[in-house]
């Protein structure tokens, strides 16, 4: 009986579920608000461009991340779906020099990130990079390296080739001494 009491109690649907999740800066005050299912580079991308002019003024958002007192902070991929946590849990924008400062030294969550990629779509950009590759001088590197290879070819089957006769002729003048 205990049991069932316990599984009504979870799946009891709360008065928060909503339609969108928010992300709140905790430095500006401002909330943006997203639909559910959205991806955090979509958000990334939105966020940072909505502050374009106080740019200067704070550094751009590297990733977003949802935080609560006393967990260690679950950080969004560019890839990832913005997801509400449930009761205090609350997502917020960070930067590079914000992010990872809630852990101890020798927690995983207060290493610095060696690298954070760009949350930009540059999927026009890695076709247009690949297109470009083929160029008159790659072409001609191609061909110079054909060209040695066949030309050091030659060299080594005339060598081989002449091979029976230049020990024919060490033997003979080994002979004659």
């Amino acid at each position: 009986m205990g049991e069932q009491k316990e599984e009504t109690e979870v799946n009891q649907p709360t008065d928060q579920s909503h339609s969108f999740v928010e992300v709140i800066c905790k430095c500006t005050g401002k909330t943006w608000r997203f639909a559910a299912g959205t991806e955090a580079k979509f958000a990334l991308k939105f966020i940072n461009d909505s502050r374009i002019d106080s740019i200067l003024a704070n550094p751009p958002v590297a990733y977003i991340e949802a935080v609560k007192d006393g967990e260690v902070p679950v950080i969004f991929g560019p890839n990832s779906i913005l997801v509400n946590y449930g009761k205090g849990w609350k997502l917020q924008p960070a930067t590079e020099t914000t992010g990872f400062s809630r852990g101890t030294p020798g927690d995983y969550a207060a290493a610095q990130p060696a690298y954070v990629p760009p949350v930009s779509d540059n999927s026009h950009y890695a076709r247009r990079k690949s297109q470009a590759a083929v160029s008159p001088l790659y072409i001609g590197k191609i061909l110079l390296v054909f060209f040695l290879m066949f030309l050091i070819g030659t060299l080594f089957t005339l060598f081989l080739e002449n091979l029976p006769q230049l020990v024919q002729n060490l033997n003979m003048s080994s002979t004659i001494e």
